[in-house]
């Protein structure tokens, strides 16, 4: 007999790849083996197409129910999830649609479903204090220039060829004429999204405001970041940051690679 966890592998083996190998464990009665597994196969499919319609809510309106089904089928079949938490759900989904032959049509969906994707990530990020500034102002002037940001769970950033922010609140407030109006050409757009007390919020960054932002989320030194917008007021920018949350904690590199953490519990 075999190990539960050899059961267990040989059962998601055979749902996720069609392989025979757990019908000999599986007790017949009045439906066969197979057809047993059939029918887990059939409530997985059905499981993940809801998990990933529940998080690219916009995209499964922009291609409607049928399409949608249709291509997270094939996209479950070729990845399947490596992990138990369903919300968390996403080994590529954006990428697929980018290289979906049948989504040619919709040049800007990979990047809607990017964004759908960073909303849903900030609506299931765990809470967070936001960092004091008055934490930062207090801290030794000398160790500035090892000075790294650590944003808030919630924070993703999206670049985008297409004005895909617009595409995203036309089509989840069905607005056709909203949608109508939108100039596909007026991109590209540069998006910070994070959770806010109102809920998941997107901003538009200009170029200077996205490389710092981008190197600060990174991890960068804050003199490294804040010179990568020369052309920007950059100081102005991080407290405007520091006053929306975006990060949450500090950490001051110290001789020897070692480093001190500063968060806001």
């Amino acid at each position: 007999m075999p190990t539960l966890l050899e059961l267990q592998r040989a059962v998601y083996r055979n749902l996720t790849a069609r392989d025979d190998g757990a019908t000999a464990y599986i007790v017949a009665d009045e439906i066969d083996a197979a057809a047993r597994l059939n029918v887990y196969r059939n409530t997985m499919i059905a499981s993940l197409t809801t998990a990933l319609r529940l998080s690219y809510p916009a995209v499964h309106r922009l291609v409607g129910a049928a399409f949608f089904e249709s291509a997270a089928q094939i996209f479950i079949a070729a990845q399947p999830p490596q992990g138990a938490c369903l919300d968390d759900y996403d080994p590529g989904f954006a990428d697929f649609l980018a290289e979906f032959a049948p989504a040619a049509a919709l040049p800007y969906l990979a990047g809607v479903a990017r964004l759908d994707w960073a909303v849903s990530r900030a609506l299931h990020a765990p809470d967070a204090a936001a960092l004091d500034p008055g934490d930062l102002a207090a801290l030794d002037p000398r160790d500035h220039d090892r000075l790294r940001l650590v944003p808030h769970p919630s924070v993703s950033l999206v670049c985008a060829d297409h004005p895909v922010d617009a595409i995203w609140r036309a089509v989840l407030a069905q607005d056709d004429a909203a949608m109508a109006a939108i100039d596909l050409g007026a991109g590209p757009v540069r998006l910070l999204v994070q959770r806010r007390d109102h809920g998941p919020e997107i901003t538009r960054l200009d170029e200077g405001a996205w490389r710092v932002t981008s190197r600060l989320c990174a991890g960068r030194s804050l003199p490294d970041a804040l010179d990568a917008g020369v052309e920007i007021d950059a100081p102005a920018l991080l407290a405007t940051h520091l006053v929306n949350g975006v990060f949450t904690a500090f950490a001051v590199d110290r001789a020897g690679d070692h480093s001190t953490m500063k968060d806001c519990a």
